[in-house]
């Protein structure tokens, strides 16, 4: 009698429950519109441009505050923001520890090491902070898979990029750097490399270079011409921006990319004859154009830097040397800063430490530097697997790059600019159609 009064039962989902599911809330309008914009503020807003606006970024006198990209904290606000709208904070932070583990883990090594550095007073706050942990929240930002949001950070990408690229050819041309680099106001007089939007000339060099390396292997939304003519123009910024390793590391692998994809098409006996005509037009005309932007003084500046790299290749060596007067304690948590300044001081080292790990190790202690770089092997291993199978090669050419200077040891914002190059240039195919049919 109580099974009639009841009612039909109800019919119960295949996967064994009824409501106690995870809960997914769209991606809201507001926050598509806060990490388009952020991103835009990351790769267009450089620390000379934020020193025109009062803000010293790049310096060390100011307020603390100032020490932290705007992009950095607009994006805390929109991951705030997001974890209201979807309607439990803390169902969200789940929710996206889900999606991206190795990501969540990552955000939880750095924020520890970021008490560990303020506690110990020791230098990199806001390098921990701008370098690990803003890439983390934009990758959470970003699991939710939102096609509308990576269709619009391709634009930006995009855009932005060859208005940089532009500009410095600009400034090339005109001897006079629009936003140059500065540190605590001083500019560099002697370095008229193109700045461009991206502030460092270094650092140009090395997001045009993952760039182009990413519009060869990736960027399948663009027409293969478009993308030819983005090339060629990045690649004369890059020349501008006079970073040998970036010059260098794209040429080579650039090249065995091309070549690899050119015997491939070859073996298949379809070959296109208005590209085939196109290429032999191109490759009978590149050395004349070569000789004539030589002749009129393009190529001076990189050639100079190859003839005279203001002491970089011996840093190199002499880094080294500062282990040999520390003591093993020392090694492991960190010697005294005071100490190691005076060190690099009698060894010349004042302009920086080229390389991440050695750096670290420095500083921190093998112990930081190991946990550390645990949890970025995970985390890049977590993007990659996001992404098709072509990006191998600009996630190559950034594991090189980031080891040829201090890079992800100090304040930098390179590796947020790799991750939405790779997650917006290399998204599946299999996730646009997905996201398609849920439509």
């Amino acid at each position: 009698m109580a099974s009639i009064l009841a009612g039909p039962a109800r019919p119960v989902p295949a996967s064994g429950y009824a409501m106690a599911g995870p809960r997914t809330v769209p991606v809201d309008t507001l926050t598509r519109i806060g990490i388009t914009v952020a991103v835009l503020l990351l790769f267009s807003v450089s620390g000379g441009m934020l020193w025109l606006a009062g803000y010293n970024y790049d310096g060390l006198q100011g307020s603390p505050l100032s020490k932290i990209h705007p992009s950095t904290y607009l994006f805390v606000l929109v991951f705030v923001w997001r974890s209201c709208t979807f309607g439990n904070p803390v169902g969200y932070v789940v929710h996206v520890t889900n999606k991206r583990p190795a990501t969540m883990l990552m955000a939880v090594i750095s924020t520890v090491l970021l008490f560990v550095v303020i506690l110990r007073q020791r230098p990199g706050m806001a390098g921990m902070i701008d370098t690990f942990v803003t890439p983390t929240l934009l990758v959470l930002l970003l699991s939710e898979d939102d096609e509308k949001t990576f269709a619009r950070l391709r634009i930006v990408i995009h855009v932005v990029m060859m208005v940089n690229a532009l500009l410095a050819l600009f400034e090339f041309g005109t001897k006079h750097l629009v936003f140059p680099y500065r540190f605590d106001g001083a500019v560099f007089v002697n370095d008229l490399r193109s700045t461009a939007l991206q502030g460092h000339p270094l650092s140009n060099a090395t997001v045009t270079s993952i760039y182009v390396l990413s519009l060869l292997s990736g960027a399948r939304s663009l027409s293969t011409p478009l993308r030819l003519t983005l090339v060629g123009l990045q690649f004369c910024a890059l020349v501008v921006f006079g970073g040998r390793s970036g010059m260098v590391l794209t040429i080579l692998l650039g090249g065995v990319y091309v070549l690899i994809r050119g015997v491939a098409q070859l073996r298949t006996g379809r070959v296109n004859l208005l590209g085939a005509a196109l290429v032999i037009m191109l490759a009978a005309l590149l050395p004349l154009a070569l000789a004539l932007a030589g002749y009129y003084g393009f190529f001076d500046a990189l050639l100079e830097r190859f003839v005279s790299d203001s002491g970089s290749a011996n840093a190199r060596v002499e880094m080294f040397d500062l282990f040999r007067h520390l003591e093993l304690r020392d090694l492991i948590v960190g010697p005294d800063v005071g100490l190691l300044d005076s060190m690099r001081r009698i060894t010349g080292l004042e302009q920086g430490i080229e390389n991440p790990v050695l750096r670290l190790t420095l500083y921190q202690g093998a112990f930081f530097t190991l946990l550390i770089f645990f949890g970025f092997a995970l985390f890049m291993h977590e993007v990659a697997r996001r992404c098709h199978p072509g990006v191998w090669l600009p996630m190559l050419g950034w594991l090189i790059l980031l080891n040829t200077s201090e890079s992800i040891a100090s304040k930098t914002t390179l590796m947020t600019k790799f991750v939405v190059i790779a997650l917006a240039l290399y998204r599946p195919v299999r996730a646009v159609a997905r996201q398609r049919t849920q439509a």
